[in-house]
């Protein structure tokens, strides 16, 4: 007997007729199969019938071939299981993918500082085209030497556009294709300037300059691929308003910008709303832990907790609840009661928390199992002295971590003095004034010691404490480490990046900032590395942020944060 062939079509793809022709199949030969049974039922047979009945089988089989010769036989396909057919729905792929816009698509002309601030922009803007023109390929060759970020992202740009240069069936004069390379979001076309384009400036733009050159390009383009939308993207807030006064469409290059606006940024707290005792008190489950008291809570306000978000409850003639979040199991929490830094039994370093914000941020600096904590706020809010004092209690008196080590941005607010004579940290002592300051207030909290176990303290500090430069951090791992990042708001997110993957095992990171002292001319508090760290590591169950809101310097330095 033949065997049937091979099944052309996949199984999960087959109409419903198919699986019936193979119902139909089987019921055909389970009823030649019954009816062969029967032939061989009977048992008492005389002699001469059992001879014929030996030869029945042989005889049966012989004719069923020569009619499955005669007749072409049907071909029975396997049928698939129902795990198979499903597979086609790919739950997990299809959530992850973004919607297709199926709108018309853009022409984006990207001005040079775009690709020198982000080698990668050329695969941020999804669908649509991208044109460079011939100046911006000139003014990238311009800047590629020397070891600055901005000529290591010429070059890392040279290398990209060689890539797509090179993929298989690349030609220049339509396009390349800028998912050839890897990029499945980038679904557009790179395109060159290859030909000279005709075009008028006004007489009041010198036409040898690449700004102007630039311009006169996307005016040309705009001629040309009308009614398509022609947009030039810049970094160059100038640029930009020379190309509106030429009625040019333009944007600024938002991909780099964490946030559109500093109000949305992740606090670290929420106030639980008044009704919260009669809308959630029904169903919680308390109990104690050592200085601890858990809640289990359930209701409507869960779905907007974090890990490690701090909720307080604060309502006249009802007790208080200060509480962070340890657990989110789906529509329940699990929050945790706080210690009580305000109290002088618990200072911390002879430092006691004066507000609600500060005695978070102390409950995050002094937990073990927080490893890298975010503080932010205007300035006399206490940022670094807590953080001091918290790095040396755990350094000096818990031996948790072995040493502090302090960086930061080295970023003036002025005129730049020159360069320092000594060693690395004697070059770092004119930035670290604000650590000085700092050490001079918890050398004074020990009273009872005399001038000379004073001064024995403080060398017995500085001797734990060590400044570092951000320049020489490529490559190190801090062990065991206290690390301190102040001023953070002036480091980009690479260079945060570059900060934060230093920690080894048994390592705290803190980062602290005020995104209203920004002296970066580059950044912004949208695009800050701070303002980075602090949105992609919120809900992370070993990091921490709070946003303390107080000022406690002076009433003088309050008055002046908030009017000048």
């Amino acid at each position: 007997m033949p065997l049937p062939p091979a099944p052309t079509k996949p199984a999960d793809r087959l109409p419903p007729k198919a699986f019936a022709a193979s119902v139909r199949g089987t019921a055909r030969t389970a009823q030649k199969s019954e009816n062969f049974e029967a032939v061989k039922a009977p048992a008492a047979r005389p002699a001469a019938e059992k001879v014929i009945a030996k030869e029945a089988p042989k005889r049966a089989t012989a004719a069923l071939l020569e009619k499955t010769a005669r007749e072409p036989m049907p071909v029975v396909e396997p049928v698939a299981p129902p795990v198979m057919i499903q597979v086609e729905t790919r739950p997990s792929t299809t959530r992850s993918r973004k919607p297709v816009r199926t709108g018309p698509t853009k022409l984006f002309v990207l001005d040079t500082n775009v690709l020198l601030h982000d080698p990668m922009s050329l695969f941020r803007f999804e669908e649509h085209d991208i044109y460079l023109p011939m100046i911006v390929l000139e003014e990238l060759d311009g800047h590629k030497k020397g070891m600055t970020e901005v000529a290591r992202n010429a070059r890392q740009t040279s290398r990209t556009l060689d890539a797509l240069a090179g993929a298989p069936g690349a030609d220049i004069t339509a396009g390349f294709q800028l998912s050839s390379t890897g990029n499945r979001d980038a679904r557009g076309k790179l395109l060159f300037q290859t030909q000279p384009l005709n075009y008028t400036l006004p007489t009041s733009l010198p036409q040898g300059k690449a700004d102007n050159q630039i311009l006169g390009v996307v005016e040309a383009l705009r001629q040309h691929y009308a009614p398509r939308e022609v947009v030039l993207v810049s970094k160059d807030i100038n640029m930009r308003v020379k190309a509106r006064a030429l009625g040019l469409a333009t944007d600024d290059y938002q991909n780099d910008k964490t946030l559109e606006d500093g109000d949305l940024l992740y606090s670290g707290a929420t106030a639980l709303p008044t009704d919260f005792w009669a809308t959630h008190g029904q169903a919680v489950e308390s109990w104690q832990q050592g200085q601890h008291t858990f809640y289990k809570i359930d209701g409507p306000v869960v779905p907007s907790l974090l890990i490690n978000q701090f909720v307080y409850f604060e309502s006249p003639g009802e007790p208080s609840l200060y509480a962070r979040v340890t657990e989110i199991r789906g529509t329940t929490a699990v929050i945790k009661t706080l210690r009580d830094f305000t109290h002088l039994k618990n200072a911390v370093w002879g430092v006691t928390t004066r507000n609600r914000e500060q005695n978070f941020a102390m409950n995050l600096l002094m937990d073990p199992e927080v490893d890298f904590v975010t503080l932010t706020g205007t300035a006399g809010t206490g940022k670094t002295l807590m953080a001091l004092a918290a790095g040396l209690t755990q350094v000096l008196d818990d031996r948790r971590y072995t040493e502090i080590i302090v960086t930061r941005a080295t970023v003036s607010v002025g005129e730049d003095i020159g360069f320092l004579p000594g060693t690395e940290e004697e070059k770092m002592g004119p930035w670290m004034g604000a650590l000085d300051d700092n050490l001079e207030v918890l050398g004074k909290t020990d009273t009872s010691a005399g001038e000379w176990g004073r001064a024995a303290t403080n060398e017995l500090i500085r001797s734990r404490i060590k400044i570092k430069s951000m320049n020489f951090m490529r490559g190190r791992t801090f062990l065991n480490k206290y690390v301190i990042i102040d001023e953070a708001q002036n480091l980009t997110p690479k260079q945060m990046k570059t900060l934060i993957t230093r920690a080894g095992p048994g390592t705290k990171i803190i980062c602290m900032g005020n995104l209203a002292q920004i002296d970066t001319p580059y950044l912004t508090e949208g695009s800050s590395g701070l303002t980075f760290a602090v949105d992609k590591f919120k809900g992370w169950p070993h990091g921490g942020h709070i946003t303390l809101a107080r000022g406690e310097r002076s009433r003088l330095a309050d008055f002046a944060s908030e009017v000048l």
